[in-house]
């Protein structure tokens, strides 16, 4: 075959299926699109490739990498990976009511920085500081990007140029490989660890305070647990140190949870309130975890070290947009009516999702993913245990009930099928493990949308 017939781009246009696609796509992108088509074409006969020159395929290839183009790289997949606040999926799954608030928001101006009674300019921090003060017991409250973002802007505001005392046992490293120490390093502050990584005593931070101590800063594991021969003075105590050297004791809770998860049959987490009444000066948790809202970091406690944070020029860098905002003032309102919490708030629903019911879900869902699966292995329903996800409650599970693809001995293997399931039109997460797929259902309320899509998997060419 030669360059030569290669059909040139106004005759190819001609196809009648390009009229609807550029009624689609607008004429530019179609146009750009068939030519980098026809140089690939080229450049693949030039290296002495075989190449289908006809109008024909061209059209085919061109329609392919339009769609390839026109479908959202963000999209939405169903969790079925077994963590629940699953970091790399979004962590919290927003309430309705929220995320009609951040669409609204987005749609239609509004007051983020403006007073409307007094008609002049406002502070964004005002749409949620009294939610927050009023959950949490805090005097004043500000929010930012993420909980890091919140840490990173207390330690420069209140400590920059100078040191805070950490202990060693609290040298966590979160999501991304972001560290505690490098946070302290670039607020601008000087680390001075003290004990040890499994015992740390309340003279340890006796004496390590001196001249240029700024703070005592106490990170909670969130994301791991030290167990065995282990010490770590009381939060109360810290605080009465703090105070007695004329110290700020600012306490990072990673996920802190506004409410007690003990009332819905959960492991117990640390809540912003409990940290401020054993003396924590400010307090810093996520959004987006535990507490079932936006990616957001907030930082609550005495009224004059929020007004410092308030002042630093970082908080304008990792302030929350109006979206956000929106959806987070949702979100806190549900928590003035806790009775209803778990029923309103998904992140709590999914959480303390009866196990029965998960497995009833899963015996309706195996003949489904049988019919149209079986060619790839044999499917059976399994106990299993989720996890929460993000860093919260590390150590513990929640019982939960799986589909299990077994592969077939000459069939594709168990990481192939997880990757034809992330393929369908809403990409499935499983969960690979023993040589098997696992489908945990905990996450999964879409029933009938996540069946309708199965069949996928037989029309599959490679089944």
């Amino acid at each position: 075959m030669r360059l030569a017939d290669l059909p040139s781009v106004d005759r190819v246009l001609q196809d009648a299926r390009l009229a609807r696609a550029i009624a689609r796509h607008g004429r530019e992108l179609v146009v750009d699109e068939l030519r980098g088509e026809l140089e690939a074409r080229r450049a693949l006969l030039k290296a002495g490739g075989a190449v289908d020159a006809s109008a024909g395929a061209i059209v085919g290839a061109l329609l392919e990498r339009l769609e390839t183009l026109a479908r959202p790289s963000l999209r939405r997949v169903y969790n079925l990976s077994g963590t629940v606040l699953h970091t790399n999926l979004g962590r919290a799954p927003l309430p309705a009511a929220a995320a009609e608030a951040a669409a609204l928001s987005l749609r239609e101006p509004a007051n983020l920085e403006y007073d409307l009674a007094e008609g002049e300019r406002g502070e964004r921090d005002e749409h949620l500081e009294g939610l927050l003060c009023r959950l949490s017991g805090a005097a004043a409250a500000t929010a930012v990007n993420n909980n890091a973002g919140a840490v990173l802007l207390a330690l420069h505001a209140l400590a920059a140029g100078r040191e805070v005392i950490v202990s060693r046992g609290e040298m966590v490293e979160i999501g991304g490989s972001f560290r505690i120490p490098e946070i302290v390093e670039a607020s601008g502050c000087r680390l001075r660890e003290v004990g040890t990584t499994n015992r740390t005593h309340l003279r340890d931070y006796e004496r390590a305070i001196g001249p240029h101590t700024a703070a005592i800063l106490k990170v909670h594991a969130s994301n791991y647990a030290v167990v065995g021969f282990t010490a770590s003075p009381a939060e109360n105590l810290l605080a009465r140190l703090a105070h007695e050297r004329k110290l700020p004791f600012v306490n990072d809770l990673g996920s802190g949870s506004l409410a007690d998860l003990t009332r819905w049959g959960l492991p117990p987490e640390p809540t912003p309130g409990e940290a401020l009444r054993a003396g924590a000066d400010l307090v810093t948790f996520s959004g987006d975890k535990l507490l079932g809202g936006p990616q957001a970091g907030l930082a609550a406690g005495r009224a004059d070290l929020v007004e410092k944070l308030r002042r630093d020029p970082l908080k304008r860098a990792l302030r929350l947009d109006k979206a956000r905002i929106a959806a987070l003032e949702s979100v806190l309102r549900l928590y003035l009516d806790p009775e209803r919490l778990p029923e309103r708030l998904p992140a709590l629903r999914l959480l303390t999702r009866p196990q029965a019911e998960i497995a009833a879900l899963a015996e309706r869902l195996r003949p489904v993913l049988r019919e149209y699966c079986g060619a790839l292995g044999a499917v059976s329903v399994e106990p299993c245990a989720s996890q929460v996800g993000s860093g919260s409650l590390p150590v513990d599970r929640l019982p939960s009930a799986a589909l299990r693809i077994a592969p077939a001995a000459a069939g594709p293997k168990a990481a192939q099928i997880a990757r034809r399931l992330r393929e369908l039109p809403v990409p499935v997460i499983a969960r690979v493990h023993e040589d098997a797929v696992w489908l945990d259902l905990r996450c999964l309320e879409d029933e009938a949308g996540f069946a309708a899509q199965l069949r996928g998997l037989a029309l599959d060419p490679r089944a």
